[in-house]
This record gives C-alpha cells, sequence and structure tokens, in this order.
C-alpha cells in the first residue's frame, strides 16, 4: 500500500522534505501552514498518532509523526477541522513512507555510474550460506547499502533486508537496477540509524571503509550504531588492517568476534568480520 492508499485520497504530499527529516520536529509546522477544510489523522495499532494529513484548495497534504511526537498544536488543528480518524500498523505506514521518499530520490535524483562486478553479488551469496546458512525469512539490515549488491544477494537468499546509506546517487542507481526495494530503502545517516531503525537479529556491512586515521571516527560510530541494532553482524572490508580495528571496535561493545579471510574476492570482500554479543 502506498501513502494515498492508506490514507484513501487520490493523492497526497508529505510535507517532510526527505526521509531522514522525519524525525526534525519542526517539519510539523510545514504542514500547519496550510488552512485546511479537511482533516485525516491516522493512529497506529495502539491508537498513537502517527501521520496527520490536511486537504486545501492545492490537495492534500501529510506529516508523518513515526520519530517524532505530534504537537499539541497539530492535534488542535485537527479537532477544529472535525476530522476523520483512521487505523493501520505502524509498520505497514513505515513501509509506505520509506516507498514514498524511494520513488522521490528516483524522480530527482541521477543515478551514478553502475559500479557492480557481474559476478560480486553471487561471491556475496556464497559469503552469506557459508555465515549464516539458511536464514530465510530474518531480517537483516544492510548498512551503507551503497548501490544494494549486498542487499540483492540478502534478498535472493530469502532474508528480508532492511538497506540504508547516505549516498542519493548510489540508492538512485540500486533502486533503477531493482537491486534495492522502495519500500526497504532509506537516505539516511548510518550513525543516526538507530533514530529511524528498530532492532532485527541480523546486520551485514559490505565493504566497509577505506578505513583511515582520519575517518576512524566516522566508521567506529557507523559500526557502533549497526551492532547496537543486530545480534548477529557480518561486516567485510578490504585489509587485514582494516578486519583488526573492526574487531577492536567489536570488542568495545561487548562482542565475540570472528575474523577470517574471504578468498572468494580479493578486493572488496576479502577480510570479514562476524560478531554477536558475547
Amino acid at each position: 500500500m502506498n501513502v494515498a492508499d492508506i490514507l484513501e485520497v487520490d493523492g497526497c504530499r508529505l510535507v517532510e522534505p526527505s526521509f531522514a527529516e522525519l524525525a526534525i520536529d519542526s517539519c510539523t509546522a510545514l504542514l500547519l501552514r496550510i488552512m485546511p477544510d479537511e482533516a485525516r489523522l491516522l493512529v497506529d495499532e495502539k491508537e498513537e498518532p502517527i501521520a496527520l494529513a490536511l486537504h486545501d484548495d492545492e490537495g492534500w497534504h501529510a506529516a508523518s509523526f513515526l520519530f517524532r511526537e505530534p504537537t499539541l498544536a497539530a492535534i488542535e488543528c485537527f479537532e477544529a477541522v472535525g476530522g476523520d480518524i483512521y487505523q493501520e500498523s505502524r509498520e505497514v505506514w513505515l513501509s509506505a513512507v520509506r516507498d514514498y521518499y524511494s520513488a522521490e530520490l528516483l524522480q530527482t535524483t541521477f543515478p551514478a555510474l553502475e559500479d557492480l562486478r557481474p559476478d560480486r553479488e553471487g561471491k556475496i551469496r556464497d559469503l552469506l550460506e557459508e555465515v549464516w546458512g539458511d536464514r530465510a525469512g530474518t531480517p537483516c539490515l544492510d548498512c551503507c547499502c551503497g548501490s544494494g549488491v549486498g542487499t540483492a544477494a540478502l534478498r535472493a537468499g530469502g532474508v528480508r533486508a532492511l538497506a540504508y546509506d547516505n549516498d542519493p546517487a548510489l540508492l538512485a542507481l540500486g533502486l533503477s537496477k531493482g537491486r534495492l526495494a522502495p519500500s526497504d530503502t532509506m537516505c539516511i545517516d548510518a550513525q543516526k540509524a538507530s533514530h529511524y531503525i528498530a532492532p532485527v537479529p541480523l546486520g551485514a556491512a559490505f565493504m566497509v571503509g577505506e578505513i583511515y586515521s582520519y575517518n576512524t571516527a566516522l566508521w567506529r560510530s557507523i559500526v557502533a550504531n549497526l551492532l547496537a541494532l543486530t545480534d548477529e553482524t557480518l561486516i567485510t572490508v578490504g585489509t587485514e588492517e582494516e578486519a583488526a580495528r573492526v574487531q577492536e571496535w567489536c570488542t568495545w561493545e561487548g562482542r565475540a568476534t570472528e575474523v577470517f579471510e574471504n578468498r572468494r574476492d580479493p578486493l572488496y570482500d576479502r577480510w570479514c568480520c562476524v560478531t554477536q554479543p558475547e
């Protein structure tokens, strides 16, 4: 289902400029600038507000409360108009919102040049089979997914991969090629992933880095966020030195970590860190 279908309207514009800005409180004020003649409040299965849609002479506009609280002014606006209440599960609405912003990204962003070696997805699939075996149906995060080669490999194994990256051009490439699923893709800062994502059993980050002294803090923060959201985590890097850094970060986060060389791919995913809570 898409945003308009859930709200049962012909079309709807989300006022937040991007998915990442769904967490910004001030975005609610963007909706309240209009003079509405109709209103619809969407609540989740616990009857908590997750979106407010207002209609004016230009159509329907909505603000989403998935990652921020609705303001008193928003609720008062709904009550003043005498709107209707609709109900949908939080997960269904979240998937629809991700789909909305993926479609918008495709419309506004020129895709990056193809960066996928023809044999890389198959090599990742083999690696996943070795590390995790059959985990079909298990939710998994693909951190810093790029154009989605890891996501495609995960999905091929029956894993539901929720992908995120902060590079719109790479995401546009992955979406246009079908490697990324629009309803399971987010353009966000991986250092803030916990603001947008609930914990899941599995997590992966393929070809983390390149990790240098000047960007160590950045990658450590990204890895720490991924570990906080996942139970079992696979992280691949290009060099043994980078693997040692990642293993050290995992140890600091209370993780037991195994490092091994992956001879399938001497360039991208050569060194692997498999980690889980001690």
